[in-house]
């Protein structure tokens, strides 16, 4: 098969046909590996809504669609953003440029806050998904480059759900760069960059917040964990939480942790170089659960395992990529200016 086939057969798979002979084609194709990686990376990004649980119909929603059916609007502001962020209704808030803020924006109910090419940035603050009396459902992030965070660069909390956060970059910020909390739930998080930070990505408020039990249902796919030392995520009560096909390279600390009773499905990942790809229990957090499936471990430790955990098929379909391949896939397709915003 030639590389045009691979190609159209990808193309096909990410319209929702023929997904079996696609992977076939992909796996048969006499080509140079490194081109068909890429190729299949850039058919993927062609997708227009979530893989995982951010496209599980739940909580009166069908899946997760954002700002769509609203107005669309540039902001090169931060009382732009803040303003277009904060209304009743849905809009699509296409953000051009650099945006520097104070603080974390709130962003309510129905948003889609795409970047504009690939120099999107917020930088010196960060967003957060709902409030307490206005709730942060149905939101997508895309494209964005987010910087130096006085806090958090983005935190999904106070019982938001379906929420999908795709292709951007996180580095530099001052506590997590991506934290999902406080009853949240239905997240997909997906083909982003992280480096240049040490607390990644926490899944649960804290030890003793057992409010989430029950929910913060999350799928981690694709994503680069470039040299970020830990929390890719730290788990605390979630069940199940789906960690799929994600690239870590050179994690000093460690790579995944689930504390707290929390159900984690490390599936089809690449680890490289880290000691400690996963641990069961950390620090003070009593032990969770761990199920680890078909991951690759290159120059790393042996992933610590426990029990049982619920299968993320009882809630969607999604296909593996082979671990071998995930490095080549993920360092082509994560991060900004690689979906044609």
């Amino acid at each position: 098969m030639t590389l045009t086939g691979g190609v159209t057969a990808l193309v096909a798979l990410l319209a929702g046909s023929a997904v079996p002979a696609a992977r076939a084609a992909v796996q048969q194709a006499p080509v140079a590996h490194a081109a068909v990686h890429e190729a299949a990376a850039t058919a993927r990004l062609s997708a227009d809504g979530p893989v995982g649980f951010a496209s599980v119909d739940a909580l009166g929603r069908d899946g997760t669609t954002g700002g769509a059916g609203g107005p669309t609007v540039t902001v090169t502001t931060a009382a732009g953003l803040k303003d277009y962020a904060g209304r009743r209704g849905p809009y699509i808030i296409r953000v051009s440029g650099r945006i520097t803020v104070d603080d974390m924006i709130t962003v309510v109910a129905d948003k889609s806050i795409l970047g504009v090419g690939s120099t999107a940035e917020i930088t010196g603050g960060g967003l957060q998904l709902g409030s307490t009396t206005r709730p942060g459902n149905n939101v997508i992030i895309r494209n964005i480059r987010f910087t130096d965070a006085s806090d958090d660069s983005v935190s999904v909390t106070n019982k938001a759900h379906h929420v999908w956060i795709d292709h951007n970059d996180f580095s530099g910020g001052h506590d997590g760069l991506l934290d999902i909390k406080r009853e949240s739930d239905f997240v997909t998080v997906s083909w982003n960059r992280f480096h240049h930070h040490s607390k990644t990505l926490l899944l649960g408020h804290s030890d003793t917040y057992t409010a989430d039990i029950g929910k913060l249902r999350v799928t981690y796919h694709h994503n680069f964990f470039d040299g970020t030392d830990q929390r890719h995520p730290r788990v605390r009560f979630a069940e199940p939480v789906h960690v799929l096909n994600n690239y870590y390279r050179d994690n000093a600390l460690y790579g995944v942790a689930s504390t707290e009773n929390a159900g984690v499905l490390v599936e089809g990942n690449h680890f490289e170089n880290v000691a400690h790809p996963v641990y069961v229990g950390y620090d003070k957090s009593g032990p969770g659960r761990v199920v680890e499936r078909g991951n690759r471990y290159v120059n790393s430790g042996t992933p610590q395992t426990a029990s049982t955990v619920v299968e993320p098929r009882t809630y969607y379909a999604y296909t593996v990529d082979d671990p071998g391949s995930v490095p080549a896939i993920v360092t082509a397709g994560a991060g900004v200016g690689k979906i044609g915003l």
